[in-house]
């Protein structure tokens, strides 16, 4: 744990730090020796992680209620933290509670998917990776997802902003790594948060939020995959089924990749 909290520490940011597996990566860096800042747009769903935190691990943390898709919010984040040294950033914040077609919604909605999924990240990046590579040390985690492979209906921008998201993780892996910097674009599955739990109880394939999603991924095998490949960037695909999906993509070509994905929503919904 020392020596974690040597590469990685003193302090780390989580971005979607409230529940699942944000607030999850924050427990486990808190557990291995590092200081958590919790970041989330919840003040009080906020002070109610950092004090499980606290008391589990001893580790000290502050809470950051801000609004990624705010224009202002990394300069927000930025001067927040001033006076901590980040040796480890996770950005976990961006999912899409909404799963409707592009043109049923207002564009302006597209628009902030896009600020917190994209713009947002780059510029964290950015700020904290500069003072970690001139460390010689540090981390940074990028939480993809599947929708980011191919593109499909219902989850337009959310599907090219995880597109985004991987490419840039690769990319800042090609310049850092030699650094000192581990980046990991982690790339997950359909996994059992309460996110994910109220949309599948909202959209009907659930009978209500205390059931668990069907084939859905524990939040606790993903993070224990996430720290089992910290070093293992730049891009890590986690769970069988991941995998399996993101071969079988591969080896498709791009229209038989979006139809085969089209098809497998249509009868997800039923």
């Amino acid at each position: 744990m020392s020596e974690f909290a040597d590469s990685y520490g003193p302090w780390a940011l989580v971005a979607g730090a409230s529940d699942g597996v944000g607030a999850a990566f924050a427990d486990e860096l808190a557990r291995r020796g590092v200081n958590v800042v919790l970041l989330a747009r919840r003040q009080a769903v906020l002070d109610e992680v950092a004090v499980g935190i606290t008391d589990r691990t001893g580790a000290q943390t502050r809470t950051l209620a801000i609004d990624l898709a705010e224009p202002d919010a990394a300069a927000a984040v930025a001067a927040a933290t001033a006076d901590l040294e980040i040796g480890f950033l996770v950005y976990c914040a961006g999912a899409d509670p909404a799963f409707a077609p592009f043109l049923s919604q207002p564009v302006a909605a597209a628009e902030a998917m896009v600020h917190r999924n994209c713009l947002v990240p780059m510029q964290l990046c950015h700020h904290f990776a500069g003072p970690m590579a001139e460390r010689g040390r540090g981390g940074i985690v990028i939480v993809g997802a599947g929708a980011g492979l191919v593109g499909g209906p219902n989850m337009v921008a959310y599907g090219a902003s995880k597109a985004f998201d991987m490419v840039f993780a690769e990319a800042l892996w090609s310049e850092l790594h030699d650094a000192g910097v581990d980046v990991v674009g982690l790339i997950l599955g359909k996994t059992d948060t309460p996110a994910l739990r109220r949309l599948e109880a909202e959209r009907g394939t659930l009978a209500s939020e205390d059931q668990a999603p069907a084939d859905a991924a524990t939040v606790d095998s993903v993070i224990a995959e996430a720290f089992e490949n910290l070093q293992n960037g730049p891009t890590v695909f986690v769970g069988d089924m991941m995998r399996a999906a993101a071969q079988l993509m591969g080896s498709l070509s791009r229209k038989e990749a979006v139809e085969l994905f089209a098809a497998a929503s249509k009868a997800a919904m039923g």
